[in-house]
């Protein structure tokens, strides 16, 4: 596995493999099972698997974790040996933005709702981030789990909007064996939180059921989702939605696909989580 910190080396050696089939995927790294389950799947459709590590500070607000964001390149750069990756960018801060950007990105749809109300600006560094990521790399397949569905869409949106010519694959969310999503934040919650945390996939669960059980009002499902929440994890409820998806848009009656998500703050960790699903309740599995 060739590791790569350079922006020009790394568009140097892309060139070299222009012809092939090449998959993304990209990471601000200290990889778990989610991460590595990415790039399994990349290796099995593509030629060549690229995967990033880059914490980027354009998507952390003020207040945010980005100094205290859990990092560990060496566990990554074998964790990426191990599942087949052959090449491991690693850029700097400076490398990707050496200078001021003077260009500004910024998103107009699928943001302000979901973790982007209370994240002002975090997806226009997201895109701002790809848009560059994938300038650099050219993939042609870019892989993201379903954990994180909104970036999923909005990223979906971005390749629309700009004419990449990248297929986006969203790929199930990957839980710890209690069924909470793995998460890099995950090590920051206590052994008290640790065991109300399973409580976001029960009440999702619960509400899932609902629209099985031939449930269409909004309303009812996010209330029943949301009372579940405050009784069992004790924790701030940042939100629980039901929203179209992709377009994250308010519906008022369930007859497409939609998401049901929820985000809660534990003393130091926000844990998100959702379920896509058709509109007879079947968890989608694959985007």
């Amino acid at each position: 596995m060739k590791v790569i910190r350079s922006v020009e080396l790394m568009q140097a050696e892309m060139m070299k493999v222009r012809q092939k089939e090449v998959g993304f995927v990209p990471t601000m790294g200290f990889f778990h099972n989610g991460h590595t389950s990415l790039m399994d799947e990349a290796k099995k459709e593509n030629d060549i698997v690229v995967t990033s590590i880059f914490v980027n500070p354009l998507q952390f607000g003020p207040n945010e974790d980005f100094d205290e964001y859990p990092r560990d390149e060496e566990h990554d750069i074998k964790k990426a040996e191990e599942h087949g990756v052959d090449i491991l960018f690693v850029p700097d801060v400076k490398s990707m933005y050496p200078q001021k950007m003077s260009v500004i990105m910024k998103s107009e749809s699928r943001v302000n709702i979901l973790c982007g109300r209370s994240r002002p600006g975090h997806f226009d560094g997201v895109i701002t981030v790809l848009t560059k990521l994938f300038n650099i790399i050219q993939p042609t397949k870019v892989y993201f789990g379903m954990k994180d569905a909104q970036q999923l869409a909005v990223v979906d949106v971005l390749v629309k909007d700009y004419n990449f010519p990248i297929q986006v694959i969203g790929l199930p969310t990957v839980r710890e064996d209690d069924k909470l999503a793995k998460s890099s934040r995950n090590v920051y919650l206590s052994p008290a939180e640790k065991e109300k945390s399973v409580w976001l996939y029960n009440a999702l669960m619960i509400g899932q059921q609902l629209v099985v059980d031939g449930e269409k009002n909004p309303v009812t499902i996010i209330d029943e989702v949301r009372t579940v929440l405050s009784e069992k994890t004790g924790a701030m409820i940042d939100y629980v939605e039901l929203l179209n998806y992709p377009n994250l848009q308010p519906v008022t009656e369930i007859k497409e696909q939609i998401i049901l998500a929820v985000a809660v703050q534990f003393n130091q960790a926000r844990l998100i989580d959702n379920f896509i699903l058709d509109h007879e309740g079947n968890i989608v599995t694959r985007l």
